[in-house]
Parts: C-alpha cells; sequence; structure tokens
C-alpha cells in the first residue's frame, strides 16, 4: 500500500508528468522505495481514477502530450491519513542472507567473492549519501520541520549502509580466506 503514498509524497513536493516524476523517483524515494517505471505509471492511473491526483490542462493541447499531475485534496487527506496510521514493522527480506543460509546447508563456494561484492556496493551507497548529506543538508539548511525529517531519512539510509558495511566486513573478517 505505500507506492501509492510514495507518488502522493512526490507529488506534493512537486507536481509531475510521470517520466519526471520516475526520474525523480529514481534520485530520492527509490533509496529506500523501490519500484519499477510501469508500476509508477500504473499507480498514477489508480490514484487519478481514486480521485486523488489528477492531470493538469495542457496550455495547448496536443496528442501526446505528457501529463502532468497535481494531488488533489482527497489525495493530502489520504496521505495525511495514512502519515497518522499506526504500522508495525515488516519482516526483513535479504536474499544475502538466505544465501549464507543455504550454504551452510550447500557449501559455501563463492560465497566470499558475493560477499566482498556487497561491500563494495554498500561502501559506494554509503559515500553517495554521505555526498547528498554535504551537498543538501548543511547545518544551516537544517531549520525547518521538512528539511529536518528529509535529512533524517537520509540519516537512516547512511546508518543502514554503515551497518552492512561494518556487518560485511566482520563476516569477511569471521569467514577467513577460502
Amino acid at each position: 500500500m505505500s507506492l501509492p503514498h510514495a507518488i502522493l509524497t512526490a507529488l506534493l513536493e512537486k507536481p509531475s508528468s510521470g517520466l519526471e516524476l520516475t526520474r525523480r523517483f529514481d534520485k530520492s524515494i527509490g533509496y529506500f522505495w523501490s519500484a519499477t517505471h510501469q508500476q509508477i505509471y500504473r499507480e498514477l492511473g489508480k490514484l487519478e481514477q481514486a480521485g486523488h491526483i489528477r492531470a493538469l490542462p495542457a496550455p495547448v493541447p496536443v496528442r501526446g502530450q505528457r501529463k502532468e499531475y497535481e494531488v488533489l485534496p482527497a489525495g493530502r487527506e489520504e496521505l495525511g491519513t495514512w502519515v497518522a496510521r499506526s504500522e508495525d514493522p515488516k519482516p526483513m527480506r535479504a536474499a544475502l542472507l538466505l544465501r549464507m543460509r543455504a550454504a551452510a546447508v550447500v557449501g559455501a563456494s563463492g560465497l566470499r567473492t558475493e560477499l566482498t561484492r556487497h561491500l563494495g556496493l554498500h561502501r559506494e551507497q554509503l559515500d553517495e549519501y554521505l555526498a547528498i548529506e554535504t551537498r543538501d543538508f548543511p547545518t544551516e539548511r537544517r531549520t525547518s520541520e521538512p528539511d529536518r525529517l528529509r535529512h533524517l531519512v537520509l540519516r537512516g539510509g547512511i546508518e543502514m549502509e554503515r551497518f552492512w558495511v561494518e556487518w560485511l566486513t566482520g563476516a569477511l573478517a569471521e569467514l577467513g580466506t577460502e
């Protein structure tokens, strides 16, 4: 149920066409809530049908022109209701951890290589998040509640990547050499 809420959030931040929305999604919300472009377009249709968003009228009607969407009051109300709703954490699904459990049964051939690859990917993601923090959230910019909330989301991502870097480093040390 969260994808429509992610889309409503993005559209409230800035009315966008589907294409612009998918690009923005890839650069922000997509870091912590992934969706394919097809899923986003399909959800835009559902949100429009539900009366939560509408396509803005084009200044000059042209066939095949991109639609730009904005959130309607019903969509803002739905998002506010969702924000206030209580929801339990979802169980974690991590294919790498399942792969390690399977390796305990069938053997760990190639596992160290995969752990090393994941460590590199998490280090890269951590570096990217830290660069975003430096660029977009200098201390003097964190004065408004919206900026503080956005920064907290980013800090969550930073801490998750730090966890994975530390955990993978320890796992590789514990496994030793093949």
